[in-house]
């Protein structure tokens, strides 16, 4: 298959060589467009007023993996693969492996699962990949299951062009409790701003958001009461799949005003 692979961690990042090396060795043919430094929570931004810079890089990946630096975010890298670099459409979009989960509201400010979204925004079959937080993280665990993955989608594609939140334990294989899908949580953080002074004596603030707690959602009907959230799933040390989309509109909310209108 022809994967594109990008990530916001970085072209430095060892998670995105561990994924993108791993695929190659697997037979795929792999082209990797990373930010030139880290991106992580720019969220789906777009670079729209300076220049957007690619440089092709050798010696970080596998010699058969083709790659660029990009200036830009998560989501120019994958636009300017799409429309630039690239010589057609990739079969499937991937980003990662995150240094760090993407699940519940994490998924909205992620560069790792926007960069993904922005290949399903042109009908592209993606993925994002992210390994829960470790002091030291082992990446080889969720590279294999990448390649596992996409060896599936292969024999038996997608019905449709979807979005796949693959969320991994940093946890030994043998301590992987298995694989399920699940459905979006909430995790609720404190954002606490520090205030500092800058040489000149001018004031700026520095975020450090710590997560409160993890809220589980009620149950919703159009889910199996089986399904569990990414969040609960990711506690309890499984593979998570999330499908997601971009189409965010409320379908609950459109049915309570209907009876509203007209005013």
């Amino acid at each position: 298959m022809r994967l594109l692979v990008s990530n916001d961690d970085g072209i430095f990042s060892p998670g995105v060589r561990s994924l993108a090396n791993g695929l190659a060795a697997a037979g795929h043919d792999v082209t990797v467009i990373c930010p030139d430094r880290e991106r992580s929570a720019t969220g789906h931004s777009l670079t729209m007023h300076q220049p957007i810079r690619a440089e092709q890089v050798d010696a970080l990946f596998a010699p058969e993996v083709k790659a660029w630096s990009c200036s830009g975010t998560p989501s120019d890298c994958v636009k300017l693969g799409l429309w630039a670099l690239l010589d057609g459409f990739p079969d499937v979009v991937l980003s990662g492996i995150n240094n760090g989960s993407n699940i519940g509201t994490d998924i909205l400010y992620s560069g790792t699962v926007s960069a993904a979204m922005e290949g399903l925004v042109e009908g592209i079959p993606s993925i994002a990949f992210s390994l829960a937080s470790s002091p030291t993280p082992d990446f080889g665990p969720a590279a294999e299951f990448a390649t596992v993955l996409l060896q599936k989608l292969e024999k038996n594609p997608l019905p449709e062009a979807m979005l796949l939140n693959v969320n991994i334990p940093a946890v030994p294989q043998s301590e992987i409790a298995g694989v399920t899908l699940a459905r979006q949580g909430v995790r609720r953080y404190i954002d606490q701003f520090e205030k500092r002074l800058d040489p000149r004596g001018k004031t700026y603030y520095w975020l450090a958001g710590e997560v409160l707690e993890d809220i589980e959602q009620p149950f919703d009907p159009k889910f199996s009461s089986e399904l569990p959230t990414d969040v609960q799933a990711s506690r309890d040390n499984y593979i998570t799949i999330t499908p997601l989309q971009f189409n965010l509109t409320c379908a609950a909310g459109i049915k309570s005003l209907s009876d509203s209108f007209p005013f």
